[in-house]
């Protein structure tokens, strides 16, 4: 997967995109907007950055990938499904009773899920414990986890963020999915985060900040993110909600709606 180039990469995160876009549809029910904001950084883990084998799902040298904003799991079911880790054909199953693919991730019926989601918070804490796992197993892969920005207004989050410097865990990096809107509005009005660099910074963390709809920016980011030693990472990457369907972009309304069929019908357009 590593051969792929910047305009292969870019027409991968295409792809997932109309794969949210049809799922939540079909579904009636779903998360659009922080799926479509995620589909670059996701594109870049699982397409070029990441060692996983989807044909042994629990290869135990592989990188793990905690999706802690466990709502916007149809972009990485997408990814999951174009690396080959199930069938296309699941896909139309998100969100049915006793399908494999959930509203939130289950790591138990999901083939290259790492992490069951739920209540938002959580993720870094479970990153941090694969992070331990792996020093005291003596195996060089890495976890990485992929956090919402509202997501960050929990008190759990910013444990585990002095958790990790504190244990030197630079096997550790962290994604922000910075897109600036959440469930009920914008999370400057909510809970603002800023200075929001500047808080993980004064964690110990090394902070990295890119456009998250840049490939080459998010991958050349992940690539600095492995080569730092005694402390892990986060790279805060700024995002669209709802990127890439006009009027969905930045547009509090499509947090958690599904598009009705002519909806649909222009969403897939506009991601052709």
């Amino acid at each position: 997967m590593t051969d792929y180039n910047t305009e292969d990469l870019q027409g991968i995160a295409r792809k997932l995109r109309r794969h949210v876009i049809s799922m939540i549809s079909a579904a009636g029910s779903g998360h659009p907007g922080g799926s479509l904001s995620a589909a670059d950084i996701v594109t870049a883990l699982y397409f070029r950055v990441m060692r996983h084998d989807p044909a042994n799902p629990h290869w135990p040298d592989r990188d793990r990938f905690i999706l802690s904003k466990g709502h916007a799991a149809p972009v990485l079911y997408a990814a999951l499904a174009e690396c080959g880790y199930f069938p296309l054909e699941w896909m139309t199953t998100l969100r049915q009773t006793g399908a494999c693919l959930q509203g939130h991730t289950d790591s138990i019926l999901t083939p290259g899920v790492d992490m069951s989601a739920g209540s938002l918070g959580q993720g870094l804490s479970v990153g941090i414990g694969m992070a331990l796992a792996a020093r005291l197993d003596k195996k060089a892969y890495r976890t990485y986890v992929l956090l919402g920005d509202g997501e960050c207004q929990e008190g759990q989050v910013w444990e585990a963020a002095m958790f990790a410097p504190n244990y030197n865990l630079d096997n550790l990096t962290a994604i922000v999915d910075y897109n600036g809107l959440q469930l009920d509005g914008y999370t400057r009005q909510i809970m603002d985060l800023e200075p929001f660099v500047d808080k993980w910074r004064s964690f110990k963390w090394e902070a990295l900040q890119v456009d998250g709809h840049d490939i080459e920016q998010v991958i050349d980011a992940l690539q600095k993110a492995s080569q730092v030693k005694g402390k892990p990472v986060v790279i805060v990457a700024s995002t669209i909600k709802g990127k890439g369907v006009s009027f969905m972009e930045n547009n509090v309304d499509w947090h958690g709606k599904a598009p009705n069929k002519s909806e649909t019908e222009i969403a897939l357009r506009e991601l052709a």
